[in-house]
């Protein structure tokens, strides 16, 4: 009898998920949910002013999209609840909160919903930039070893430099929260009731590491006292592995859920990470591009080795048996968000309606017709900062080469070219520090909708570019990694890696270079190389003074 998985995904703008036969990934059904605050980077629902670079979400909107999307695929899908063997979470991270001993949120509570240090920080809070600054000064002061294995310098986007930037803060907070908990493994908790602390979060965004653990004690004492128990008193929870099993769906969950108590639940996982099984990667030297609104790279290799401006490399990080290497960039769609909201002349978005097209369909349709270079335009793809190679959120954007001539879909276009640029410094990072990158897959909605991105990224890489099979990669992914906690036993898969030949999907279409096309973005690049060096290595540090500026003015 055929057997189904459900995966759980949270991104974030939204959440969703899918339903999946276990014998091979079909999808049967899928439901989503926007997230009703959003992102909150300028106001708190009470209507306070949030300081720059804040990123906060509502943990009621996470609880809206569990029940509403779980109850609608399994209800569309006809599916008996008792042939849904197993669920897989995934989550955006390090995207974290302060909770209650019993799991509840403090901005829950009305005394705290003033307080955005209450909130959920998501990924791209970049408010504690200072603290991750901090961190990195004392682990090269200290020669920690740990260090070299985030890229030699913490972000702010992980999740020490934020409870950091609590206990300054909010130091009410800090002593009234019993656990600072990812948002992943706190759904994990409320589906099963039990609290558990997923390896993927741990070794990519918590300094975990699986021969010599956390740094120690002493070190966290270093940056404050009241951080020496830092992970015993905020952070401890049993670690699992990924694909291992958290729990069984309790009855109260599964009777809200329409699903059935024997449901198996996996660890959680991170929503790029989880990727990588939902395209059937089951070797090193494969690169995963999840692009979305911000971009992760992911590659595994046969052995840990220390890369400047990576993210991380964790053992069993992606997939048991390899180390999992993680670098990205902090923003992508974004970008063009960003573009058709403040820069397109009403009578794009005119044309575009006469068109019955979208106003990003109207302009790649603009910007196809531009050869490459023939704009003049070439832009750094920093406008959300910096997170591989340069690993610093107080770089900003720049476009060079605008003139009165200068027309929307030629700056769509340059856009969409830096973050291919920016993707090739990833690429030229990891080859030049012994990791091998060979073939490319590309992940993400944007990887299903823009074909000219996708040839302009095979041309600048240079490199055949696969398109992902399914358009919910990270909730096909949680699903796998769902049955393999149910195990054969269940009727699910005992590895990864079986479940991802079984259920991974890539498309046959392949996006291959066209050789004068790569000539010309090989001169492009070479230029993209020289800005990035000067404005992102010290040489002017002009972005970092003008951010000072604004942030003084405010």
């Amino acid at each position: 009898m055929e057997k189904y998985a459900i995966g759980l995904d949270f991104g974030t703008l939204s959440g969703r998920a899918v339903l999946v036969r276990v014998s091979n990934g079909e999808q049967i059904a899928s439901a989503s949910m926007d997230y009703p605050h959003g992102v909150m980077d300028q106001f708190l629902p009470c209507g306070k002013r949030l300081p720059v670079d804040w990123a906060l979400q509502h943990p009621q909107d996470y609880l809206d999209v569990l029940y509403t999307v779980i109850p609608q695929v399994v209800d569309e899908s006809g599916v008996n609840p008792k042939d849904i063997i197993a669920l897989g979470v995934d989550f955006t991270c390090s995207t974290a909160f302060p909770a209650f001993k019993d799991g509840t949120p403090l901005c829950f509570l009305p005394e705290y919903q003033e307080n955005p240090h209450a909130y959920v920080k998501l990924w791209k809070h970049h408010g504690p930039q200072e603290y991750a600054n901090r961190i990195t000064q004392a682990a090269l002061e200290q020669n920690q070893q740990w260090l070299n294995n985030y890229g030699g310098r913490v972000s702010s986007e992980w999740s020490i430099p934020k409870i950091w930037e609590l206990l300054e803060e909010a130091p009410d907070i800090y002593e009234k929260m019993d656990h600072w908990i990812e948002a992943g493994d706190w759904m994990v908790w409320l589906l099963t009731g039990n609290r558990t602390l997923s390896l993927c979060n741990a070794g990519y965004k918590i300094f975990y590491n699986q021969k010599t653990g956390y740094p120690s004690e002493d070190f966290f004492a270093s940056l404050n006292p009241k951080l020496r128990h830092v992970m015993k008193e905020k952070y401890d929870a049993p670690m699992i592995y990924l694909g291992e099993r958290a729990g069984f769906v309790t009855e109260e969950m599964a009777k809200k859920l329409h699903l059935h108590p024997g449901v198996s639940v996996a660890a959680a996982n991170i929503d790029a990470a989880v990727c990588t099984p939902a395209v059937g990667i089951d070797r090193p030297g494969v690169m995963l591009g999840i692009l979305g609104t911000s971009a992760v790279h992911l590659v595994n290799g046969t052995e840990e080795r220390q890369v400047p401006g990576m993210c991380g490399v964790v053992e069993n990080g992606l997939i048991p048996g390899f180390y999992g290497y993680e670098a990205g960039q902090s923003c992508l769609g974004d970008h063009f968000a960003w573009l058709v909201k403040n820069c397109c002349p009403k009578e794009y978005y005119e044309k575009a309606r006469e068109e019955g097209v979208s106003i990003h369909e109207y302009l790649t349709r603009l910007a196809s017709r531009l050869a490459p270079g023939e704009s003049g335009l070439i832009a750094l793809d920093w406008w959300n900062g910096n997170r591989s190679v340069l690993v610093d959120w107080d770089l900003e954007g720049m476009m060079l080469g605008m003139t009165l001539q200068t027309t929307c879909e030629e700056m769509y276009r340059a856009l969409i070219e830096a973050t291919a640029y920016g993707a090739r410094m990833i690429v030229e990072n990891y080859r030049e520090n012994g990791v091998p990158v060979d073939s490319f897959i590309a992940s993400g909605g944007i990887s299903q909708k823009n074909p000219m991105m996708m040839q302009i990224y095979a041309d600048v890489l240079n490199m055949p570019i696969r398109i992902a099979g399914s358009a919910q990669g990270p909730a096909l992914g949680a699903a796998i990694f769902g049955t393999v906690s149910a195990g054969s036993e269940l009727g699910g898969y005992d590895d990864v890696i079986t479940g991802a030949r079984k259920m991974g999907q890539v498309k046959n279409l392949v996006y291959t270079p066209i050789p004068e096309h790569v000539a010309v973005y090989e001169k492009l690049f070479r230029e993209y190389r020289i800005l990035h060096d000067y404005f992102g290595r010290g040489a002017n540090d002009v972005m970092k003074r003008i951010k000072e500026i604004k942030k003084q003015a405010r």
